[in-house]
């Protein structure tokens, strides 16, 4: 008799990677007025770091702009290690790119509002992210360059 191994999902560690503020125009840009235009760039990494353990990585790039001159850039490295094992390899790319990322974001959206703050600025609350749609517009992107002639 063969009994189907349970799949595993276990978060191992979550930590911050990498993290870095610049407020090139400091001192003179806390002294504006205006509302900042924020935006906001997101992306996704994934790896293999031994038998059936995984990094995923989750970076949030925030920048704050006023005119041409920017009040603040934070970017955020949130990372965890995550024990994946017995699930199936086509259900994988979905556990890294969905699974993981939704895990990340409440930690990532904390830590950027945070430094902001320290930095002397309004906290930036980051709106909730949809990784189901962006790992189904990653993959269709991933396809259809795939599909596209070779020169």
């Amino acid at each position: 008799m063969s009994e189907q191994q349970q799949p595993v999902f276990q978060i191992e560690k979550i930590y911050v990677k990498d993290l870095s503020l610049e407020i090139p125009h400091a001192p003179a840009i806390f002294l504006e007025r205006n509302q900042p235009e924020i935006d906001m760039q997101i992306h996704t990494e994934s790896s293999k770091i031994d038998e059936g353990y995984f990094e995923n990585a989750l970076t949030v790039t925030v920048t704050a702009k006023v005119g041409d001159k920017t009040m603040f850039l934070a970017e955020v490295t949130q990372a965890g290690i995550f024990q994946i094992r017995n699930v199936p390899e086509s259900d994988m790319g979905a556990v890294l790119g969905i699974g993981c990322p939704n895990i990340l974001f409440p930690y990532v959206r904390e830590t950027v509002s945070d430094v902001v703050n320290r930095a002397g600025f309004p906290p930036v609350i980051l709106a909730p992210i949809n990784f189901e749609v962006l790992y189904a517009q990653q993959q269709a992107a991933n396809a259809e360059q795939a599909a596209a002639p070779q020169h």
